[in-house]
Order: C-alpha cells, then structure tokens, then sequence
C-alpha cells in the first residue's frame, strides 16, 4: 500500500522523543483572536508550477497562509485546488517553485517528514480498526507510552462529539461519526497544519451543515492553520477566514468571504461564488453604462467610456419599489414577471426589463414580501438596481 492510499495521520517530525502537543489538554488550545496581519506567514507557497505532460494544472502559484488561519482552495473540478492540497502535502510534486512551512523549506521533503495531518472525503479510515484504534494509530507508529495514547484518543474523542464510541468499527458509524474519527486521527499527533480535502462532500446535506460548524468551531478553539480543498461555495463563505478562488490553474481572487461576494475582481468569481445577473452594456460616460435602451447610473465603473462591458448585479441586492416617486429614484426600472420559484425563506422571480428585454434577471425576495406583494399572480413591478452595488467588468472576448 502506498502512502496515498493509506488512511492519512499527522506527520509531525521531532527532534526529541516525545510527540509536540500529545500531553498537552485541549483544554488548553488557544482561543484569543490573533492579529495574523503583524505575523510571518506559517505557510508559504513561492511560484509553484505543476504540469502533467503538456497539460498545465498549477500557474505560479503565490499564496501566504498566517498562524491560525482557516484557508479554502475554492473552484470548479480541474481547477488545481487538489493538485496544490497535494504539493502542499508532498502527495504531489511541484515542478517549480517552493513550499516553505514554519519558515522551513519543505519542497523535496517525503509527506512523512512533514508536519500535517489530513482528512480526505472517502475518510480513510482502517476497517478492521475500532474508533479508538483508528485515533491511536499514529501515536503508537510514533512510540508514545500507552498512557499518554489512552488520555490523548479519549480527549480528542470526547473533543469530536464521540465520548463512549471508541469501540465501534468504522461500519457501525454514520458518515458523519466516520469523518469526525478521521479529524480526531488527524490532530491526534497535534500537527501545525490541517489539510482537509473536501471532507463533507460525501455527506448529506443537514449533516454537512451541522459537521461544518463543528469543524469551524474546533478550528477557532485550537488555533490550528487549516487549508481546505471544496467547490461548495457555501462550505467556504460559512467556514473561511479567507477564500481562494481558483480556476484552470490561477488564483483568480484571494479575500474574505464578505470581500469576495461582495466585491468579485471578475466575472468568473462574480458568477461562481453566489448567484449573479449579468446584463451586457457600453460604458457612456464615466459613471453611466448603457444596457440596450436602459440607461444606469455605476458609480463604481473604472472602464473607460466607449468600451464594451459585462455589469454584474445580485438578485438580493435589488430593491421593489412599491409606490413610484414623481422623481425616479436612480436605476429605476420597469419589469415583467416571466416566473417564480419558490425558495422555502424567499421567493426568486425571473424578470425582464422595459427597454432590455433580450436578458432576462433574477430578483430575490423574502417569503413575508412575496406575500405581501401578492407574488403569484404579480406581473409586473418596478425595481432598482442600486448603483452602489453594480460591478462593471469589461466585456471578455468569445
């Protein structure tokens, strides 16, 4: 069996005999808020490269990731997420560049002389092994006295919701028991840094949510540099201190959640993360875009007038407007319900707008307003499209 193959631990190199961390409580895990801007990055990706033949799966790969910092790697399938979990790991070998951990180059080193522990989404875990088996498993290659293995395996169990189920096999657990046996296996060794690859992926939804704020929740308490690999865009706004997007082998946008929902730098990021309305226009002036026969008022537009552009709004941010003013507020617009999906807390209705009627828009609004609005036989309504919240992004050519 190969490493890649075997249930992952913490590969946490030592200069003396005993294990970092192993006698220490969880009680004691760090809990302050730390300023991560005055520190020196924990991990440090320098131009990395990776290629497979002629096919380029990592571009020059820049990335700091600070003590105690939860990172997602978020994209679509084939965008290099994985391939850098790996070369971060030592599962993958770069083709340039470095890794540097703790400020330690760790490029060539094996993945057992490197200090992590991982979780996978398939869990990993040794079915012929109880829970408690599975969690000691490290710490006994590692040579720890039995005691210390006891305390530790039913401190992390009781620390992951598993006190009193050490004795189960991997069979007799839910998915969701499963995957939390594989993250106690993982800290067990108290590595400096937690790669997780995908690890929700294979569980249902309600239980997703749930082993989600779980996880976070862990992470905060023990301070613990994590690096996690999704393409679930809601796994990342609810779990990340900050987010990187990537797509087909580039960091396409690094930022915290807020900044990159609120504020994406393309259209790429702006449709991948959340839901997004594009309407193509020309810029007309420095702040006014023109959308077929609509004229809009963009404040935040930095393309220079005459050029083609793509404006991107979210259904959540426009505004109904109930009773029309005499004096039109800015970017009011006339529309026409052409359908309506319910959302269970909203409703989102599909809009075309007087004078732009070739591309249609989505509007959300809440199941209290749709009702009040008297949504299922609506059609039509005038909204705005707030001018503070329209990005302008030049139009990319086909």
């Amino acid at each position: 069996m190969t490493f890649s193959e075997q249930p992952a631990i913490a590969n946490t190199p030592s200069d003396t005999d005993t294990v970092p961390g192993v006698a220490t409580p969880l009680t004691q895990a760090v809990t302050a808020a730390v300023d991560r801007t005055t520190q020196a990055p924990y991990l440090r990706i320098e131009n990395v490269r990776k290629t497979f033949g002629k096919f380029v799966a990592l571009k020059d790969i820049y990335l700091d990731v600070y003590p105690g910092e939860f990172v997602c790697l978020l994209g679509p399938s084939g965008c290099g997420k994985t391939t850098l979990l790996r070369i971060i790991s030592g599962l993958e070998q770069q083709t340039q560049g470095r890794v540097l951990q703790g400020g330690k180059d760790v490029s060539h080193l094996p993945p057992s002389m490197r200090d992590f522990g991982i979780v996978f989404q398939s869990y990993a875990l040794f079915p012929n092994l109880s829970a408690t088996q599975n969690v000691a498993y490290g710490l006994q290659n590692q040579k720890v006295p039995k005691a210390q293995i006891e305390t530790r395996v039913s401190e992390l169990l009781d620390m992951v919701g598993l006190g009193g189920m050490g004795h189960k096999y991997p069979a007799q657990l839910s998915g969701g028991q499963q995957q939390r046996v594989a993250l106690a296996r993982a800290l067990a060794l108290s590595p400096g840094l937690l790669l997780l690859d995908e690890p929700l992926s294979a569980l249902d939804a309600q239980v997703r949510i749930r082993l989600r704020a779980e996880i976070t929740d862990l992470q905060r308490r023990l301070g613990i540099t994590t690096v996690m690999v999704t393409h679930d865009q809601a796994e990342a706004l609810a779990m990340a201190d900050r987010i990187v997007v990537m797509d087909k082998g580039y960091i396409a946008q690094v930022g915290t959640p807020h900044s990159v929902y609120q504020h994406p730098t393309s259209p790429f990021v702006a449709n991948f993360i959340g839901v997004m309305n594009f309407l193509d226009g020309v810029v007309e002036a420095d702040d006014t875009v023109r959308c077929g026969n609509i004229l809009l008022t963009a404040p935040n537009n930095t393309v220079p007038p005459g050029q083609a552009v793509v404006i991107a709004l979210r259904p959540e941010d426009m505004r109904v407007i109930d009773t029309p003013s005499a004096t039109p507020v800015p970017n009011q617009v006339k529309a026409e319900v052409l359908g309506r999906e319910f959302l269970g807390a909203g409703y989102r209705l599909d809009l075309t707008l007087e004078g732009n009627a070739r591309q249609p828009i989505a509007l959300e609004i809440s199941a209290n307003r749709a009702r009040a609005m008297g949504v299922d036989s609506l059609a039509g309504l005038t909204i705005q499209l707030p001018p503070d919240m329209i990005r302008v992004f030049p139009k990319e050519n086909p």
